[in-house]
């Protein structure tokens, strides 16, 4: 039964069901196992290389520990979300209570707006590198890193605390379906039956606002840092510069483009269904927890040979049933 909040002239729903892909209600069983294969994908490369600059000791220092954070941020974006996409899919579990569904969308925005945030705090770190090379221990400390990681957690709380706090005061009565895999806020936006321009209004500044303002101070940062790196008189420490901001900025368009690609279709496709405009919402929350640890695992050099050396001692480590049964190297002839 689904759940109601009563007053004489108020009533709401406090509970919801969320039906990911509507169009597809005789075939959402077939996506468990795509989504839950990219999810284990996800999970895997994310895991492997934080766990690379987790036991190597050669790797803790500031940009590394940011990539490993930054991987983090996607192992949680990831299980923030598909999870609760895969038992969308079934109609036994798929009903999850107001509470519930606004804590669900504050850890979504959460996290993109901070993983945002971190590739600002990368940039930074990049900046103070190649243009004060010589003072870089001494500025970007542990101290100052844990500073900027705590400002930058602060800042994505702030961005998306106003959004949040003004969808748990709409009353949502026109329907108990969420036609999502997720609760995203214009999908529970559509269930209200009050006045929402304030919450469209405040959703859409604020996210035009940080986007353009993000992109601002990193085009700002780059350019200078391009700039400098151009100007190191060494082949290898030019090119080895040049290499790493090309690995950020890879993962910088990947996340960006993903995001604002979404947000274009949602608002020029009105007429696209349900359906695509879903696949788009988890196309953009996704396929940068996906690409982001394949950019650092290949083009970041460190990282690239800690890796082929980890594979290569559990190559050596797995026996094969073939060398079973093999005399040892003390037993063989000659």
């Amino acid at each position: 039964m689904c759940g109601w909040s009563n007053g004489s002239s108020n009533r709401s729903y406090t509970s919801f069901l969320l039906v990911g892909f509507p169009g597809l209600q005789d075939s959402r069983a077939l996506l468990v196992l795509p989504f839950l294969g990219l999810y284990l994908v996800i999970l895997s490369a994310n895991a492997l290389v934080i766990h690379t600059v987790v036991s190597q000791r050669s790797l803790h220092q500031p940009m590394y520990l940011l990539i490993a954070l930054l991987l983090a941020v996607n192992i949680c974006a990831a299980t923030t979300v598909v999870p609760p996409m895969l038992f969308s899919f079934s109609t036994h579990f798929n009903r999850i209570s107001l509470a519930c569904c606004l804590i669900q969308m504050f850890c979504i925005y959460f996290l993109i707006v901070f993983d945002c945030n971190i590739l600002l705090v990368m940039a930074l770190d990049r900046y103070v590198a190649i243009c004060y090379p010589l003072r870089y221990p001494e500025i970007v400390t542990g101290q100052l890193l844990a500073g900027l990681v705590g400002v930058a957690a602060a800042r994505s709380t702030c961005i998306v605390a106003p959004v949040v706090g003004l969808a748990s005061r709409v009353r949502f009565c026109r329907s108990e379906v969420i036609h999502h895999f997720a609760c995203e806020h214009m999908a529970l936006m559509k269930l209200s039956c009050g006045d929402i321009s304030l919450n469209k209004t405040v959703g859409l500044t604020v996210r035009i606002f940080n986007r353009v303002l993000d992109m601002l101070l990193l085009g700002a940062s780059y350019s200078r840092i391009i700039h400098a790196a151009f100007r190191i008189s060494s082949g290898g420490a030019r090119s080895k510069a040049l290499n790493t901001c090309g690995s950020h900025l890879l993962v910088i368009f990947t996340v960006y483009s993903s995001t604002m690609s979404s947000s274009i279709v949602y608002r020029m496709a009105r007429t696209a269904s349900q359906d695509v405009h879903n696949l788009l919402s988890a196309f953009y929350l996704l396929v940068p927890c996906l690409v982001n640890p394949i950019i650092y695992g290949a083009r970041t050099k460190e990282i690239r040979q800690h890796l082929a050396t980890l594979f290569q001692r559990t190559e050596q480590q797995v026996p094969t049933k073939k060398f079973q049964f093999l005399p040892s190297h003390r037993e063989l002839p000659g």
